[in-house]
């Protein structure tokens, strides 16, 4: 039964994914004609749903319509952090940090999906370390940090989120993903991949402007 249920959702799980990059591609395209002025109330949206999910993670459920609307919007409030570094450090870097993220993110589920070693015990680290990203964040709102501390901050982003592409992986392989999970899943792997890149996108925009 066990094997019955890795197998029969995990590529669900991975088709769920790719719809969602599907959707927020559709969001940054839909971002360029978006008015500045609604950027954060639909960033204030995204961390409302962010919420919303979280607090149903309990019950391992959430709509693929709630999945595919967030990661739309998501992909709205993506568009004006892709768009300041194609104006400042060029398309070309932006193409190679996407190049960069699908080959540490495709590298990672693999071996995360092969090994036999089960990795559950990341996931107090990462949480913890998560949290710490997300207070450092705010604290950037006030007192913006220098390019070095963004810098080591975009690295740290960069172990957290590949942190949490093997936990993830790993997870559905050794525990098993039922069809309710998919779309939370998917979920996860979103923000996974979502969060390298723009943690990637940074250390590229830094390094070219240096």
């Amino acid at each position: 039964m066990y094997t019955q249920t890795v197998n029969e959702h995990f590529p669900s799980v991975l088709r769920t994914f790719a719809l969602s990059l599907a959707f927020a591609l559709l969001g940054m395209m839909a971002g360029v004609f978006v008015p500045p002025a609604l950027f954060i109330p639909l960033a204030i949206i995204e961390v409302g749903m962010l919420i919303v999910a979280f607090m149903l993670r309990r019950k391992k459920a959430i709509s693929y319509q709630f999945l595919f609307i967030f990661t739309f919007i998501s992909g709205i409030t993506t568009y004006p952090i892709v768009a300041h570094y194609m104006s400042t450090v060029g398309g070309n870097v932006v193409l190679m940090a996407l190049g960069t993220t699908t080959t540490v993110f495709t590298g990672l589920a693999l071996y995360a999906s092969k090994t036999k070693r089960d990795l559950s015990f990341l996931g107090g680290m990462l949480f913890a370390a998560l949290l710490a990203l997300i207070a450092i964040s705010i604290f950037n709102l006030i007192w913006p940090l220098s390019s070095t501390g963004m810098l080591a901050f975009s690295f740290i982003g960069v172990l957290v989120f590949s942190g949490y592409i093997l936990f993830d992986f790993n997870r559905m392989k050794h525990y098993g993903v039922t069809a309710e999970e998919v779309p939370l899943m998917a979920l996860n792997l979103y923000l996974d991949f979502i969060n390298l890149f723009i943690s990637i996108l940074r250390i590229f925009g830094i390094l070219s402007r240096d």
